[in-house]
């Protein structure tokens, strides 16, 4: 599955900064509110739109069918409030800063994609720094730019601009729940990244979960398991959420 999410948001990340690099509101926030609410839906922005929805609805509706893992209710939550922010930007026409916070969320998925092919390909090293790659990418994307740049256009110059209606208060709503996650989701990444520094090696999952694994693999003691595994979307760690850990040798462990 890593190879076609990463495929996915490689292309979407990609078609995202390109399309945003030709907008006026990448510059400035502010324009996200010009001229609100009659802003024409371009196609490239409808397009950009749903295709990220869509994306979305697979990821909700396939963790129904993979491996329920532990964190299994915190990810139907992230799912359930992405898709509804999406839905609901895009009746309420709120596209522009949605586009904003689609881009800046698919950036750090690209990296953490990368690091579990180099994982599977048993490319350690490599693996190890994509992961605290992706743990800087993750902290200054979702708990810098995200609350200065998203949370400050949508909290403070939409009000200025529009004043209070109630589509505002629905979609903060939203975006701060979105915040909160993300917020649980660094700390559980720093205990990672701090693990694959300290030790060498990005510090074992308890709940790894090798597609190919099989019951017999399962029998071989702890301390001959070379492998390891990164997972990520609803496959990740007993630790984590969203897949933001990864698992290490498991002689780290002992």
């Amino acid at each position: 599955f890593c190879r076609w999410r990463f495929t996915f948001y490689l292309y979407i990340f990609t078609y995202g900064v390109r399309f945003l690099k030709k907008t006026p509101w990448l510059w400035n926030t502010r324009q996200c509110w010009n001229g609100y609410p009659y802003q024409p839906l371009m196609p490239d922005l409808h397009y950009y739109y749903i295709v990220e929805l869509s994306f979305y609805w697979s990821l909700m509706f396939s963790q129904f069918i993979d491996i329920k893992r532990k964190d299994f209710g915190i990810m139907f939550t992230h799912h359930i409030v992405t898709v509804t922010l999406i839905t609901f930007s895009y009746v309420t026409n709120l596209t522009r800063v949605g586009t904003l916070t689609l881009c800046l969320h698919d950036a750090a998925d690209v990296v953490l994609e990368a690091a579990k092919m180099a994982n599977y390909c048993k490319c350690q090293k490599l693996s190890d720094l994509l992961f605290v790659t992706f743990a800087i990418v993750f902290i200054v994307s979702r708990l810098g730019i995200y609350p200065l740049w998203i949370l400050n256009t949508t909290l403070f110059e939409l009000y200025e601009a529009l004043g209070n209606f109630p589509a505002l208060w629905v979609f903060n709503m939203l975006l701060v729940i979105l915040q909160i996650l993300h917020c649980f989701w660094s700390y559980l990444i720093v205990k990672a990244a701090y693990k694959a520094i300290s030790k060498g090696k990005v510090a074992k999952d308890d709940r790894s979960d090798i597609e190919s694994s099989s019951d017999e693999e399962e029998t071989v003691p702890r301390s001959k398991t070379p492998h390891s595994s990164i997972t990520t979307n609803g496959t990740g760690g007993a630790n984590g959420t969203n897949g933001y850990l990864t698992g290490g040798t498991c002689s780290e462990e002992h």
